[in-house]
């Protein structure tokens, strides 16, 4: 098993790829907090996925609940050898109906948040002496624009530029920050995803889906199961001299 002894927090892991990541790391023998802003959703999960997993309630616009959020991993684990910063928001609007409720509540969970649990993570790992890996879920919005996606591409540019930034900062104390970009995904949000494109493109509930997933390259939206493999990868040794890169799994759908 490639992470065995190794422990893991992983943000907005109540369901989703969070909770597919959390899964993963299970199975290649990590023990893993599950942090969510949804106290019952993340204790059941945590209770679903067996004596490996923790979970903890943890809002990333709150710097009081980081900081408990990571004491009480840290505390539980013993050490804290990875972080995937994974909580994320959505939102969609043309630039000129974009309100400034939104743009705060974006960037507070998709940039602050990612920040903030980074600058945590780093401060144990430093003290503590051995490294670590901290992972950060950009997107392909993050490389391109997009009409009705101002605020979540720009949310997401910032994340990889965060990442590149970390990662320099980061690797003296042999911290490896490194970052995932995947492209359409499938699940549960993606109801939330189509019902603003349904609403600003004048589209049928489903089309916008069914549109996006036939124009990836491999035939089909991707999987939290898809992004697993290199959520993985990034955070065993083989990824040692891997510093400050966003790598997309995404079905050929952005060629960076």
């Amino acid at each position: 098993m490639r992470l065995a002894g190794k422990t893991a927090l992983i943000t907005g892991s109540a369901r989703g790829i969070g909770l597919e990541f959390a899964r993963a790391y299970i199975a290649e023998g990590a023990r893993v907090a599950l942090a969510d802003i949804n106290a019952d959703a993340v204790a059941k999960a945590a209770a679903d996925l067996g004596p490996m997993a923790l979970g903890i309630q943890m809002d990333v616009t709150s710097q009081a609940s980081i900081d408990a959020g990571f004491e009480a991993a840290i505390d539980a684990l013993g050490q804290l050898d990875i972080l995937i910063n994974n909580a994320a928001l959505f939102s969609a609007a043309p630039i000129v109906e974009i309100t400034r409720a939104d743009y705060e509540r974006l960037f507070a969970v998709n940039v602050a948040g990612t920040i903030f649990c980074t600058q945590a993570a780093a401060r144990h790992m430093i003290a503590r002496g051995k490294g670590g890996k901290i992972i950060n879920m950009a997107s392909q919005a993050g490389r391109r624009g997009e009409g009705l996606v101002g605020l979540y591409c720009a949310t997401k540019a910032a994340t990889i530029s965060f990442t590149q930034s970390a990662g320099l900062d980061l690797i003296q104390h042999g911290i490896n920050v490194n970052a995932i970009a995947p492209g359409v995904v499938d699940g549960e949000h993606w109801d939330g995803v189509d019902a603003f494109f349904a609403k600003y493109e004048n589209l049928k509930p489903g089309e916008k889906k069914a549109t996006v997933g036939k124009a990836v390259p491999f035939g089909r939206m991707g999987t939290a199961a898809d992004l697993a493999g290199m959520a993985i990868f990034l955070a065993t040794r083989e990824a040692d001299y891997i510093v400050a890169q966003c790598f997309g799994v995404d079905g050929g759908n952005w060629m960076a």
